[in-house]
């Protein structure tokens, strides 16, 4: 996702469609270097590119919003949660912080606001030592989420191998499971 997203740059409107219907979210953060790869920004920073993101969900649902104070008309008990959520994601802080009483609630829940859904950060990294991906971890802390380390390139060889062959990987990198296998277990 790119600046711009909720204005419908790049992939925009139709990506955050997909995101509005998903129960969860799993944000693939790159925490490496590469030159090969093609990147929008001239430098590897995760928590900007986070925050990026983050302020492009926040600006979506803020347009879902004031989309719906428009319908409510009348309503005064569904203006004023309307009002009080579009303020407190204007403030940059995602709805699922925002506390509502069942009643404001009642007339939120069915926005589907995507700051509202949890987050799982998947740092992309070449190896653990990268110091981006201890920023990562207490970032994620810091938003009550959570931050798991996988190597993508090695997830795909890992998955190539036979299963003897990757028992005797993890062995001999003291690891039990793959990347991938703790990033599905923390999903769930």
């Amino acid at each position: 996702m790119t600046r711009g997203a909720s204005r419908g740059e790049g992939l925009g409107n139709k990506f955050l469609a997909h995101i509005r219907e998903a129960d969860a979210i799993i944000h693939v953060v790159r925490c490496f270097e590469d030159e090969n790869i093609f990147f929008t920004e001239p430098d590897v920073n995760p928590i900007r590119d986070i925050e990026t993101v983050n302020l492009e969900l926040i600006l979506a649902d803020i347009e879902v919003v004031e989309k719906r104070i428009v319908r409510a008309k009348q309503n005064k008990k569904e203006l004023d949660a309307l009002h009080k959520v579009k303020t407190f994601l204007e403030s940059e802080r995602f709805a699922r912080e925002l506390e509502l009483t069942d009643d404001e609630a009642q007339y939120t829940d069915s926005l589907n606001l995507i700051t509202n859904k949890k987050v799982l950060y998947a740092a992309n990294i070449k190896d653990k030592s990268d110091p981006s991906v201890k920023t990562l971890e207490e970032y994620a802390r810091a938003e009550n989420s959570e931050a798991i380390a996988i190597n993508a390139k090695m997830e795909e060889e890992i998955a190539e191998l036979e299963p003897s062959e990757r028992a005797a990987f993890f062995e001999e990198m003291g690891e039990t499971r793959s990347g991938l296998d703790r990033l599905i277990s923390a999903s769930y």
